[in-house]
C-alpha cells in the first residue's frame, strides 16, 4: 500500500469511527435478529409523540423544567432513536425559568407536518399553549409562540382539515383550571400560530375516563379521531374517540391496557403509519424512579377502531407486547441508543445533559483542545434550601434498570475563603451526593442525603472521609429491582471502596430520578473556584 493510499484508507477509517453510531452498554431494544423488545427507550421520554418526514421519523417529548427542553429524537426504523437536538434551547419566559421550576414548563407535545414544515405544540399550565417550527428537525427551530394564553390548558394538538382549516385540541389540568377530565376543541388561524375563539368541549371523562388528558388529534376514513389516555399515569389505559362531525358527538372505546401484563398504565403516545402501510403506536410505561419509558405496540385497523398490541383474553382490548418484530421501513438500519458517556473531548457537551434550569454560559467550559469539563463554583441562591433550587445541575436520565456511573472530578478552591464543593448526584424528591470539598487546607469526600428535598428539606452529611489530594474517583451502582443504589470512591481509580449505606433513588416531579453532577459555592462567596471533570461514563455494574 503506498503513501497515498494508506492516507486515504486512514481517512476513511477516522470518518466512519466518528460516525459510528453510539450503541448503549446497558439496553438495546433492537435484539439483532428481526425483533426488538420493550421497551424500546428505558429512559424517561415522557408522553412521546412521533411523526414522519421523508424517510426520517422524530420524536419529542415532555421536559418538564430541564433546559434545553423538547428533545429531538431522529429514527429510521423506529426501533433504533438518536438525540440530536432540542426545539427549546431555553424555556421561555426565560426569566422565569431561570430558577428551577420543578414540574412545570413543557407538558405533553405533540409534533406534526403541515406544508413541509415540522411544528410541536406543548402546553405549560401556568401560561397557555406554545408552539415551535422549523424545516429543518436537526437545526434551527423557530422562537415558540404562544397560541393561546391560558391557565391550565395541556395536552394539545393540532389538526389541519382537508379543506385547510385548523384545530387544535387540548386537555386541562386540574391544579391550575380548576377543573379536568374534559377535551376541548378551538379553531386556529391557517398558520397555526393563534386561536380563534373561545373553544367547545367535546368529551367529557368524569364518569367513565376519569383524569382524561394527553390528546392527539387525527384523521382517516372520514372519521375525526382523539387519542387520548384516561385513568392515570400509572394505572390507566388508552381511549379512542371518533365523529365525522369535529365538533362530535363522539364515540368511545378503550383500545389498550394492562390486562395480564407487567406493563401498567398503557397509554398516550403517537400513532404512526409506515410506507409499507405498516401501523404502529407509541406509549409511555410509568416506572417511578426510571420514568416513563417507551414502548412500541403493533397497531391496526377494525371497522375503523384501532386495534393495539395483542388481544390475549378476547375482551376485544389490546394489551401490550414485550417482544415483536421490527417494522418493515424497507432495509435495515445499524443498532443505535441515545449517548450517554461523554469523555469531554469534544468542542461542546455532549447532547444527552441538560440542566436543573435555563443554563447561564458562566457555569461551565468546554474549550477545544482540552479533555475535560471545567465546572465553575457558582454561589448556590440564598434563597436555596438545598440543591433541588439549584440551577446549575448537569443532569441526564436513567438510561437502563440497571447501570454504572462513574466519573473523575478534580476539584480547585482557587483562593476563596467560602468552600466550594463538587460531586457526583442522584437527583429526585429525595437526592443523594458524593461531594468533594475542602476544610481547613485539607480534601474531604462527604456523602450526603436530603429526603423530601421538594418539600424543604436540608441536605445532611451522613459520611465523611479525608482524602490524599484534590482528585478523587467516584461512582454509583443502580440495580433493580426498585432503582437501588450504592456509592463508591477511589483514589487511584483502581480500588473502590464502598461509602455509606444502599439508598433508593426516588422519582422527581413528574419525572424519573436524574444522575449527574454540580459545582457550587455557599451563598455569599466571592467568586473563584472551579471543579474539572476528565468524564462521566456509563457502563455495566
Amino acid at each position: 500500500m503506498n503513501y497515498l493510499s494508506l492516507t486515504v484508507f486512514l481517512v476513511t477509517v477516522t470518518l466512519f469511527a466518528q460516525e459510528k453510531p453510539y450503541v448503549s452498554d446497558v439496553w438495546l431494544s433492537d435484539q439483532g435478529n428481526g425483533t426488538y423488545k420493550n421497551p424500546i427507550l428505558y429512559s424517561d421520554y415522557s408522553d412521546p409523540d412521533v411523526v414522519q418526514l421523508g424517510d426520517d421519523y422524530f420524536m419529542t417529548s415532555s421536559s418538564f423544567n430541564a433546559a434545553p427542553g423538547l428533545p429531538i429524537l431522529h429514527s429510521k426504523d423506529l426501533v433504533n432513536w438518536e438525540l440530536v437536538n432540542y426545539a427549546l434551547p431555553k424555556q421561555v419566559p426565560v426569566e422565569h425559568f431561570n430558577t428551577p421550576q420543578h414540574g412545570n414548563g413543557v407538558w405533553a407535545p405533540s409534533i406534526r407536518v403541515h406544508n413541509d414544515e415540522v411544528y410541536i405544540y406543548w402546553g405549560d399550565p401556568d401560561f397557555g399553549i406554545y408552539m415551535v417550527k422549523t424545516t429543518d428537525p436537526f437545526g434551527h427551530w423557530e422562537d415558540p409562540v404562544l397560541v393561546m394564553e391560558a391557565k391550565g390548558a395541556i395536552d394539545p394538538s393540532p389538526l389541519w382539515d382537508d379543506n385547510g382549516d385548523a384545530y387544535l385540541v387540548h386537555a386541562w389540568a386540574g391544579s391550575r383550571a380548576g377543573v379536568k377530565s374534559i377535551l376541548t376543541v378551538h379553531k386556529m388561524n391557517a398558520e397555526g400560530t393563534r386561536v380563534l375563539d373561545y373553544g367547545r368541549h367535546v368529551f367529557d371523562g368524569h364518569e367513565d375516563h376519569p383524569t382524561v388528558e394527553g390528546s392527539k388529534f387525527y384523521k382517516r376514513n372520514g372519521y375525526y379521531y382523539i387519542f387520548a389516555p384516561a385513568g392515570g399515569v400509572a394505572t390507566g389505559w388508552q381511549l379512542i374517540l371518533r365523529s365525522k362531525n369535529i365538533y362530535g358527538p363522539y364515540e368511545e372505546k378503550i383500545v389498550l391496557e394492562q390486562g395480564s401484563t407487567s406493563v401498567n398504565g398503557p397509554h398516550q403516545g403517537a400513532w404512526v403509519e409506515t410506507d409499507s402501510g405498516e401501523d404502529w403506536f407509541f406509549h409511555f410505561q410509568d416506572l417511578d424512579a426510571y420514568g416513563r419509558v417507551v414502548h412500541l405496540q403493533p397497531m391496526s385497523w377494525k371497522n375503523d377502531w384501532p386495534v393495539m398490541g395483542k388481544d390475549t383474553d378476547g375482551n376485544g382490548i389490546g394489551e401490550p407486547v414485550l417482544i415483536h418484530k421490527k417494522p418493515n421501513v424497507g432495509k435495515t438500519y445499524p443498532i443505535e441508543t441515545p449517548k450517554e458517556t461523554d469523555e469531554f473531548n469534544q468542542d461542546s457537551l455532549g447532547i444527552q445533559w441538560q440542566w436543573n434550569a435555563n443554563p447561564s454560559v458562566l457555569w461551565s467550559a468546554k474549550l477545544p483542545g482540552n479533555d475535560y469539563l471545567r465546572l465553575f463554583s457558582i454561589a448556590q441562591p440564598k434563597e436555596a434550601k438545598s440543591l433541588w433550587d439549584v440551577p446549575n445541575l448537569l443532569l441526564q436520565k436513567f438510561p437502563a434498570p440497571e447501570f454504572t456511573a462513574s466519573t473523575k472530578i478534580t476539584l480547585s478552591p482557587e483562593d476563596g475563603k467560602e468552600q466550594r464543593k463538587a460531586g457526583l448526584i442522584v437527583m429526585g424528591r429525595d437526592y443523594f451526593t458524593l461531594t468533594l470539598t475542602k476544610k481547613d487546607d485539607t480534601f474531604y469526600l462527604q456523602q450526603t442525603e436530603a429526603i423530601n428535598a421538594d418539600q424543604g428539606a436540608a441536605e445532611k452529611i451522613l459520611e465523611e472521609l479525608e482524602l490524599k489530594s484534590n482528585t478523587v474517583f467516584l461512582k454509583v451502582d443502580v440495580v433493580a429491582p426498585g432503582a437501588m443504589c450504592q456509592f463508591s470512591y477511589s483514589e487511584t481509580g483502581k480500588n473502590y471502596k464502598k461509602l455509606g449505606k444502599p439508598f433508593k433513588a426516588r422519582v422527581g416531579k413528574w419525572i424519573g430520578a436524574k444522575v449527574g453532577l454540580f459545582s457550587i459555592s455557599t451563598p455569599d462567596a466571592s467568586r473563584g473556584g472551579y471543579a474539572d471533570v476528565d468524564y462521566f461514563r456509563i457502563t455495566k455494574n
